[in-house]
């Protein structure tokens, strides 16, 4: 079964009544979690998508990226996507919920706010809107301000990303201290972790950009480093 198919099932109890946001605290259990990854990537994107005051189809567009979204399986997605334009569930109630499905592991976390950023910039454009909403996205799921940022920096053009922020060590770390997080951190981005924490297989590419990210901050600290 795919994972569309999956989703829809999922949402088979909006038929009987249910809000969107009550489908998320019946996802909690490992098996699901690929699926409410995605649902909860649609319809959080969904809701930021109202934040610019437009839905654009660069942003449309976006969710294929995020996602391999076969033409057979549109509808689903489509369906997904209009309840929570619709829904009269806010944003932050959709968020909190969200956490409490991940129980608020990080990792899990964090990748779903990478596949928020690329949506917001999927029209080229970082709108006060969305700037607003990730913010208190992330806040709700309790990322630190230096986590923000340094997802904020791998998409949003103007936004240089600050080296010890993207790795999360202090500026006086030790060289050693750096270089365990570095590992660390590419550990966390390999696809089979991504894929064991929830992300579906569709999704894991966004990992290409982390990566790219954290090599290049410890390339650039350490040769700061070097004598």
């Amino acid at each position: 079964m795919s994972l569309w198919s999956r989703i829809s099932d999922a949402l088979s109890a909006l038929q009987q009544g249910e809000g969107l946001a009550q489908v998320f605290d019946r996802l909690r259990s490992p098996p699901e979690r690929t699926v409410a990854f995605a649902i909860a990537v649609i319809a959080l994107g969904a809701k930021m998508a109202k934040a610019d005051g437009q839905v654009t189809r660069d942003e449309v567009a976006a969710f294929r990226e995020v996602f391999t979204l076969p033409r057979s399986e549109e509808a689903n997605a489509a369906r997904v996507f209009n309840m929570a334009r619709t829904d009269i569930a806010g944003f932050e109630d959709y968020a909190r919920r969200i956490k409490r499905m991940f129980r608020g592991e990080a990792s899990p976390l964090c990748d779903l706010m990478e596949g928020l950023f690329h949506i917001a910039m999927a029209d080229g454009r970082y709108h006060p809107g969305e700037e607003d909403y990730l913010k208190r996205v992330a806040e709700i799921f309790g990322l630190s301000e230096r986590q923000f940022r340094s997802l904020k920096a791998r998409f949003v053009p103007d936004a240089a990303p600050d080296p010890y922020d993207v790795l999360g060590v202090a500026h006086d770390a030790p060289l050693d201290e750096v270089r365990a997080a570095w590992r660390a951190a590419v550990r966390e981005a390999h696809p089979d972790r991504m894929l064991a924490r929830g992300v579906p297989e569709e999704a894991v590419k966004l990992a290409e950009a982390r990566l790219v990210a954290i090599n290049a901050a410890w390339e650039e600290i350490n040769r700061g480093a070097a004598p």
